[in-house]
């Protein structure tokens, strides 16, 4: 079953004294390409936390945000009243006020305010574990439910792909045909005597040239492999990929040998039903 790489997932959890929000989106990408947004206080954490989406995500463009939220009344910042003491004696200096003054204009200058930076405690940790591995399932549900949205699609095209090959299959001796009486019907026109031997030997070599039962068996093959994996119990876009590329050159071949208007539109038409999986394809995982 294939996956999207296209996905949203979001959980919060509520601690006694602080809310963690942990959000992820994914897009399409060749590879696991992983932004971070978090506070400063958590970058220590960051590493472990990029291991645990890579190893659930795997590919795509990913934004992660860690949101932390204070909720209770405790805080860590203080004034730093050494300092704020230096400015007033500075600003009393300088003009004339009451203490309360001076503080207002203080409490405005820098380095005032110290934040006594907070290890992250072992529950607080576990509550952002929690919530990453609950947003890591929600846009896995995600990627599978957009997968199965692509999956259908290609079982349809593929589908459309084999319907045509089968008419390529039933119009391959219309088109023989019609290319031995195209050969015949020149050399009648340009009037010369030709040995009839000579002549069949040339054609059969020229037939052969045109032969496509190489490339409908082929791509026949192709077909069924590209059905299979996408039944597979992995999701593997990369490899589908290659299956497609591997369909394309068949259908060019065919396209290049047919020498006969009706198949070469059937060609165009597979062309077509194989350019949109293509397109498609960008987005599997």
């Amino acid at each position: 079953m294939i996956q999207s790489m296209t996905g949203f997932g979001k959980h919060v959890v509520q601690l006694p004294s602080k809310k963690i929000t942990v959000e992820l989106k994914s897009l399409n990408s060749k590879n696991l390409d992983l932004n971070a947004r978090m506070p400063s206080a958590y970058r220590e954490k960051e590493l472990e936390l990029r291991k645990t989406i890579a190893s659930s995500l795997i590919r795509g463009k990913v934004d992660f945000g860690l949101y932390v939220e204070s909720t209770g009344s405790e805080t860590s910042a203080q004034i730093n009243e050494d300092v704020v003491r230096k400015y007033m004696k500075q600003l009393a200096t300088m003009a004339n006020g009451d203490d309360v003054r001076l503080l207002e204009m203080a409490l405005r200058m820098p380095d005032t305010m110290k934040t006594e930076r907070e290890d992250i405690d072992e529950a607080e940790y576990e509550a952002i574990q929690l919530a990453l591995k609950e947003a890591l399932s929600e846009i896995n549900i995600f990627r599978s439910e957009e997968g199965n949205v692509l999956e259908k699609d290609f079982v349809d095209r593929i589908g459309n792909l084999e319907e045509l090959l089968a008419k390529v299959i039933k119009m391959d001796p219309d088109r023989q045909t019609d290319v031995r009486e195209r050969l015949d019907k020149a050399i009648a026109e340009l009037k010369v005597e030709v040995d009839a031997n000579r002549f069949e030997q040339e054609l059969i070599y020229y037939l052969e040239k045109y032969d496509i039962t190489e490339e409908k068996v082929r791509l026949a093959n192709h077909l069924d492999y590209f059905t299979k994996t996408l039944n597979s119990a992995d999701s593997n876009g990369k490899k589908l990929g290659f299956i497609c590329q591997e369909i394309g050159r068949e259908i060019n071949t065919i396209g290049s040998k047919a020498n006969y208007a009706p198949m070469q539109q059937l060609v165009v038409q597979m062309k077509d039903e194989l350019e949109k999986i293509k397109e498609q394809m960008l987005n599997v995982l």
